[in-house]
């Protein structure tokens, strides 16, 4: 990246075995660790039991030996792949800055993080989670689909009816998240003697002359995904900047695409569409707009390395499904690699 303002470093990666998106991002005033867990592949990932064990807990190692050289811990949500729960050891003397666990969260996030903030409380500050839960001030909840107009009212032909019906649907859940959110306390943000816990979404965060911002909650994958909401990490100083995405799945919707096209990263670290769930979770008219979306990012913007892996290189054909991705990156003579490449490896998933 020329002049070293921003370092980044892949801990560990789907496209090394194992679930993970953990990344060491250091800046001459702080050095931030993103997303610090690690899951088993599923049962269709073609290797052994014992070998994706094996990762797993590679993986887990160089978490833990990461966040030795980390002053702020990002947990963009509560999924497996992206936070642990739990090691005292992980967060211990960190600034943690968390998905709010109050809201633009589904139930079963919802529950880990209540399990994890128990830990959290019981660890560094001697108090289980009943004990630091506050009543919740009065607050109304808009329609999330304003958020993304172009998504919203992105013309697909015959599939326009049948969106339409999904949107019902998705408005009717998000409806009954907002009850559940105003039904139960407020878990609060911390400060104990070693630790101290934020919410990030929508914030900027200054340590010298590094800018740590988060987008407000995004939907994790397509609208209304069913499973939750995260935020997306942009670190930036003296005119470089790096975004890790999280899990926007690719990303699916064009408004997310837009964002980074106008936010143009020097580094992008984007995790891409499930196509290991083809047919299943990812139709063929979403895999067209990820593919698309991916694409434009690559024309509009002046990326300079675009890592593209998690979710990804979970089954060997995925370069095949996001051809179109890679020619482009070639074409424009642009760095779009998984983790495993820009390590000078191949993919876990090819053997």
């Amino acid at each position: 990246m020329g002049r070293v303002n921003i370092d980044f470093k892949p801990v560990w990666f789907d496209s090394l075995g194992a679930k993970s998106s953990c990344t060491l991002v250091r800046t001459p005033d702080v050095s931030v660790l993103i997303d610090p867990g690690v899951a088993v592949m599923q049962p269709s990932f073609p290797a052994s039991w014992a070998k994706k064990l094996y990762w797993e807990a590679r993986g887990r190692r160089a978490i833990g030996k990461a966040s030795h050289r980390a002053d702020v811990v990002v947990i963009s949500h509560y999924h497996y792949d992206h936070f642990t729960d739990f090691d005292r050891g992980l967060y211990d003397g960190k600034l943690l800055l968390t998905k709010n666990p109050n809201e633009y969260i589904n139930d079963s996030q919802r529950g880990r993080a209540e399990h994890f903030f128990d830990n959290l409380c019981r660890a560094f500050g001697g108090v289980g989670l009943e004990e630091v839960l506050q009543e919740r001030e009065p607050k109304t909840y808009g329609d999330p689909l304003e958020d993304i107009p172009r998504a919203r009212d992105k013309d697909f032909g015959d599939y326009n009816r049948r969106r339409r019906e999904l949107f019902g649907k998705g408005r009717k859940w998000f409806q009954n998240r907002v009850k559940n959110w105003k039904s139960a306390k407020l878990i609060p943000e911390l400060k104990f003697k070693n630790i101290e816990v934020k919410f990030p979404e929508g914030k900027e965060f200054k340590f010298g002359r590094t800018k740590l911002r988060f987008t407000p909650a995004l939907f994790h994958g397509i609208e209304f995904s069913r499973v939750g909401w995260v935020f997306a990490t942009i670190i930036e100083r003296d005119g470089e900047k790096l975004i890790h995405s999280s899990d926007l799945d690719g990303p699916i919707i064009e408004d997310y695409a837009d964002w980074i096209i106008r936010e143009n990263p020097d580094v992008l670290i984007l995790d891409g569409p499930m196509t290991y769930m083809r047919g299943y979770l990812l139709t063929k008219t979403t895999m067209r707009r990820v593919v698309a979306n991916a694409v434009r990012i690559l024309e509009k913007s002046d990326v300079k390395l675009m890592i593209y892996d998690h979710h990804l290189p979970r089954e060997p054909k995925f370069k095949e499904w996001t051809r179109e991705v890679w020619e482009e990156g070639k074409r424009r003579r642009k760095k779009v690699l998984t983790v495993a490449e820009y390590l000078g490896k191949k993919p876990a998933v090819l053997g």
